[in-house]
């Protein structure tokens, strides 16, 4: 397989992935904003920053409200993380490798751009931002289903495998930033509230019920974190990820130094000690660093297969 084609499978699987997860933070958020009295306010701007796009918002937008920060996750095409700027990668990645992924995978890429871009502007709004963030999510789901169900599992899916988890480990991160932000705050006026807040981070990534089954008891946030952090069975906990990505990499050819990575970040997640993690503060750092840690193996990861000086 050509270095190219295979990370244009990799960057197409990160994209559907990363729009699916920034849907589900948005809705995360709204639900939290929703729910929370009206005594206690919070940022919108906080969810920017869980995604590291403080700078390029601050360059385009005067006022850090609601409607600018939705807009800049869902829609706005000079964010490189945005809903749009991912859907418009993935379709470009899947159009140039349609001769290796079903013919119906691109099709579905492709109508998942189309809506976006003609409903994007209405899922700003609170009124239709719901039916939006949803549909985007289910098409999303539709195209991770197509891909493992009638594509070969080779090495070309083993690129996308590799991708999509390590994004789903990464923006399951972030939506974790998101709940430390509004749900570990000790205000007295958060903690009637805490627990209603930590099912909706639960419902956001459909764990609800898999929580319910598993861990058999009350919802609580160090229980939360701990599933959301460390169960190896959840598709969307990040050890089950990045176990996930471990696997796929280790059906490719040169895979030591990517391989090293991954279980060293592996390790960290799973030893972490969940008790320490309850401070907003404490939570946050483990999460850059856990963040920074898988950068260093999507580094390691293009080094090793996607320069063309290397993977020759």
């Amino acid at each position: 397989m050509l270095s190219r084609v295979a990370e244009r499978l990799y960057w197409m699987a990160r994209y559907i992935e990363r729009a699916e997860n920034t849907a589900r933070m948005v809705m995360a958020f709204s639900h939290l904003a929703l729910d929370m009295p009206r005594s206690v306010q919070l940022s919108w701007k906080s969810m920017v920053s869980t995604t590291g796009g403080d700078a390029a918002f601050d360059h385009h937008y005067q006022r850090d409200d609601e409607r600018n920060c939705v807009k800049f996750l869902l829609a706005d095409l000079d964010n490189p993380g945005s809903i749009m700027s991912s859907l418009s990668g993935a379709r470009e990645n899947v159009r140039t490798t349609r001769d290796l992924v079903p013919s119906e995978a691109w099709e579905s890429v492709n109508e998942l751009y189309l809506f976006g871009k003609a409903n994007a502007e209405a899922g700003v709004g609170k009124r239709g931002r719901y039916a939006f963030l949803s549909e985007i999510i289910s098409r999303c789901q539709q195209i991770t289903g197509l891909l493992a169900g009638t594509m070969s599992h080779d090495h070309a899916y083993d690129f996308i495998r590799a991708g999509r988890n390590l994004e789903r480990a990464d923006m399951s991160s972030r939506l974790l930033d998101v709940a430390g932000i509004g749900l570990l705050s000790k205000d007295e006026d958060m903690q009637p509230f805490e627990n209603l807040l930590w099912i909706n981070i639960l419902k956001s990534v459909s764990g609800f019920q898999m929580y319910r089954q598993h861990v058999r008891r009350r919802v609580n946030g160090a229980l939360v974190i701990q599933f959301l952090l460390q169960d190896k069975q959840f598709p969307r906990a990040i050890a089950h990820a990045l176990g996930e990505v471990e696997t796929s990499l280790a059906n490719l050819p040169r895979n030591e130094l990517p391989l090293r990575f991954i279980a060293q970040v592996k390790r960290h997640v799973q030893d972490a000690k969940v008790e320490t993690l309850l401070k907003p503060e404490e939570l946050h750092q483990f999460l850059d660093q856990i963040q920074m840690e898988m950068a260093e193996t999507h580094a390691s990861i293009v080094d090793n297969w996607f320069r063309l000086d290397r993977a020759a």
